[in-house]
């Protein structure tokens, strides 16, 4: 179709194997040609994989929860070489309308250009093409094939007080040995930081997150169909770390050791978790009798994670790090 009429771009598939961001700039990016390898090297490399946030009650929203978006996916996205932008905040504000309307154009140019992009529904899915006759966008979730539709009108509206949507541009080539660096150095900064919602501390990130999730565990008292999101959601995660490791080991000296570890990981949350489960009524739960031996195995995995974390930190330390050390002349902020 035209520019007047819209436009769709083919051949575009989402698929949910991950986290909905990282499916979804899967998705987008592999369609555009700006990356190429499995779902695990894009989620281990941005440093999604690593990204673990849980709510107090276990809510199922704490799998998306793991911090203000733009500030998460930036790096994310930088570490992959994709140029990238964003916009999104809370509908409630009185600029919504205007911050709204620039975002819709900003879409159609993007898929004018041949780039999907990536949309909080919720979850997160892509917007794939778009209609002016009608006013809609087309829009998939990966949950099915099916194309959903969003009014011009309503973009942005949804169940929840947020709004986001990225957008993607040209690429650099990275070094792979640097990617790999710096996806370590984003691990550690998601496991070192216990809080990425302040001043709000009932969802709590890395370690942190470990520790919220077997207390509610524990005390009994938490939404039972996210405490299942969540633990497949780490057990997924785990899985990308391990196979990721796997793949770069040879990269940096000393990632030979942390894959081993997280191997150990993945094999043991793997048992346990299959023994906690069970099908009720058609939906996934816990098995309330195996409670006690899945908060041992999760204590184990927050201590292996801790060693696995202990030697990316020797790791990085090796290497300067210049993102992070060197201090602009103007100061921490870029003059305005």
């Amino acid at each position: 179709m035209n520019r007047r009429a819209g436009v769709i771009i083919n051949g575009i598939q989402m698929k949910r194997e991950s986290k909905s961001f990282t499916d979804a700039l899967y998705a987008v990016l592999t369609a555009a040609g700006l990356f190429h390898g499995p779902t695990f090297m894009l989620s281990g490399l941005s440093g999604m994989a690593f990204k673990f946030s849980v709510h107090e009650k276990l809510f199922p929203f704490s799998v998306t929860a793991y911090g203000q978006w733009g500030k998460e996916h930036g790096p994310a996205i930088d570490n992959l070489g994709v140029l990238t932008g964003h916009s999104g905040g809370r509908t409630r504000h009185d600029s919504f309308a205007v911050y709204q309307q620039a975002a819709i154009e900003d879409v159609k140019h993007s898929l004018d250009r041949g780039l999907a992009c990536v949309y909080w529904i919720p979850e997160f899915g892509v917007v794939h093409g778009y209609d002016e006759d009608d006013r809609v966008f087309y829009v998939q979730d990966g949950s099915s094939i099916e194309t959903r539709y969003v009014l011009y009108d309503n973009f942005g509206l949804n169940i929840t007080p947020f709004w986001y949507c990225q957008f993607f541009g040209d690429k650099v080539d990275i070094p792979l040995h640097d990617a790999v660096l710096e996806s370590l150095r984003l691990a550690l900064e998601d496991w070192e930081t216990p809080y990425k919602t302040l001043p709000d501390q009932s969802i709590a990130s890395g370690r942190m997150a470990y520790s919220f999730l077997i207390r509610a565990l524990q005390q009994g008292k938490f939404d039972s169909s996210g405490a299942v999101y969540i633990l497949e959601s780490l057990l997924t995660a785990r899985s990308e770390i391990r196979s990721y490791l796997q793949e770069v080991q040879s990269v940096l000296p000393g990632l030979n050791e942390v894959h081993s570890i997280y191997a150990e990981l993945d094999e043991m949350l793997c048992g346990q978790s299959k023994a906690a489960h069970t099908l009720i009524n058609g939906s996934m739960t816990l098995v309330q009798q195996q409670l006690p031996s899945l908060c041992a195995a999760l204590q184990q995995a927050l201590e292996l994670e801790e060693r696995a974390m202990q030697q990316f930190r020797l790791i990085s330390g090796r290497y300067p790090d210049r993102k992070r050390s060197i201090l602009p002349r103007w100061g921490a902020h870029t003059a305005r």
